[in-house]
């Protein structure tokens, strides 16, 4: 097949992999880039999905699998789009692949990061505990090979990892490359980020070890998380069996995401299931402005709230402060409905962060306009190039593999015509 007459995919998460094997799958020849050293995307960091409270590894496994299995997509870690000319048909593609310093031959064993010397904090765990500077993100990873964090690798300084390889894979002399392609459609994939909570100093966020993300939360539910699965919180490992769930934490608020962030309503619903399955006894109470589940989500909201166990309580949480005594979080909020204050100490507090494409902060190469927060603009983009999911508004994975499936095809139109 005529280069020109491939397409390419940048971002690994759910909706890029579904467009790439999609399309692979239908004839046409793909490039699939991904800008971590491992696929995947924020799925990876789920416990289990909603409304099935299924694990979505299962989903990940079958699409790694027709990856794997297909002759026709060529894949790259660590790679992100430098720049693009060109137009549908003959797009030229400029990509930086930036070294992770373990070849093919890595079999996983994890000699490499049993004698590095180096801790960092564990992005994927969103910082709940740490790993080593030669690591492997989880045990279903894919590509099932070590990365080395070469901002904090002493590199031939140290050198252990060299030595404790008995394959020969790790490389401490590999260096950034520049790759070029010739595409006939691009499909933008690059997922979304957690939004800071940082900006979110009434709700303690950063300042209260037990006040956490849901993000966070998804990972101490995760048999493959920094707990093994065991819901414990930060600061003393304690079983929390008193939880509060904050909602729109940054979203719907003019000061900071001004939108819904679609999916943070069923993630709390699904996330007070992992409590009460976990600790029979525990209680958790959801605070809320409104509850949104759309569609065929209702049904799910329903069986939640029958539960005695959950309380759900509509009203704005006014600040959260924390007793230095316990660690307890203790949440200021007004109950609307009752018209009463509340000021309420928990076990632990989960703040429902929304949903920012990845564009707010990176910006791809491509003529496109924006959103005020960061979306792209579909009908501003030049014709041959799509963009799916999370990076036009918040969305679902069931809505992310819809709009990726759709896009497969606008992108084979692209190449043949």
């Amino acid at each position: 097949m005529a280069e020109s007459k491939k397409v390419l995919v940048i971002g690994g998460g759910f909706s890029g992999l579904t467009a790439a094997v999609e399309t692979a799958e239908a004839g046409s020849e793909v490039i699939l880039i991904e800008k971590t050293p491992f696929f995947g995307g924020r799925v990876t960091q789920l416990n289990k999905y909603f409304p099935k409270l299924c694990p979505p590894n299962c989903g990940l496994e079958i699409n790694f699998k027709r990856i794997k299995n297909s002759g026709d997509v060529a894949f790259h870690t660590l790679a992100e789009v430098e720049k693009v000319s060109g137009q549908e048909g003959n797009f030229d593609v400029t990509v930086k692949v930036t070294p992770r310093f373990v070849n093919d031959k890595c079999v996983g064993c994890n000699a490499c990061a049993e004698v590095c010397p180096v801790e960092i904090p564990n992005e994927f765990n969103f910082g709940l505990d740490n790993t080593k500077a030669a690591y492997i993100t989880h045990n279903q990873a894919f590509p099932f090979i070590y990365a080395i964090d070469g901002k904090h690798c002493k590199g031939k300084a140290c050198g252990k990892c060299v030595e404790a390889c008995k394959y020969g894979a790790i490389d401490l002399d590999m260096k950034p490359e520049t790759l070029t392609f010739k595409v006939g459609s691009i499909i933008l994939a690059s997922g979304w980020d957690p939004y800071d909570v940082a900006k979110l100093d009434t709700l303690g966020a950063g300042n209260i070890k037990n006040v956490i993300t849901n993000m966070q939360m998804e990972r101490l539910a995760s048999p493959n998380g920094p707990t093994g699965g065991k819901i414990l919180r930060p600061s003393d490992g304690k079983e929390p069996k008193n939880i509060a769930f904050v909602q729109c934490a940054g979203s719907r608020d003019e000061n900071h995401l001004p939108y819904c962030s679609f999916i943070c309503c069923m993630a709390s619903l699904k996330q007070a299931t992992y409590l009460r399955e976990q600790y029979p006894d525990s209680k958790a109470n959801i605070f809320y402005i409104d509850i949104r589940t759309p569609g065929r989500y209702e049904q799910f909201y329903w069986k939640v709230k029958e539960d005695p166990n959950i309380t759900l309580t509509k009203g704005k949480i006014a600040k959260i402060t924390d007793d230095p005594a316990t660690g307890n979080p203790i949440i200021e909020a007004e109950d609307i409905l009752s018209g009463k204050k509340i000021k309420q100490a928990f076990d632990m507090v989960v703040l429902a962060t929304g949903m920012v494409p990845s564009t707010s902060v990176s910006k791809i190469p491509v003529e496109v306009s924006y959103t005020p927060e960061g979306f792209v603009m579909p009908a501003t983009l030049k014709k041959g190039v799509y963009a799916v999911g999370t990076l036009k508004s918040p969305v679902d994975v069931a809505k992310s593999v819809q709009d990726a499936t759709g896009v497969a095809i606008k992108s084979i139109q692209s190449v043949r015509r």
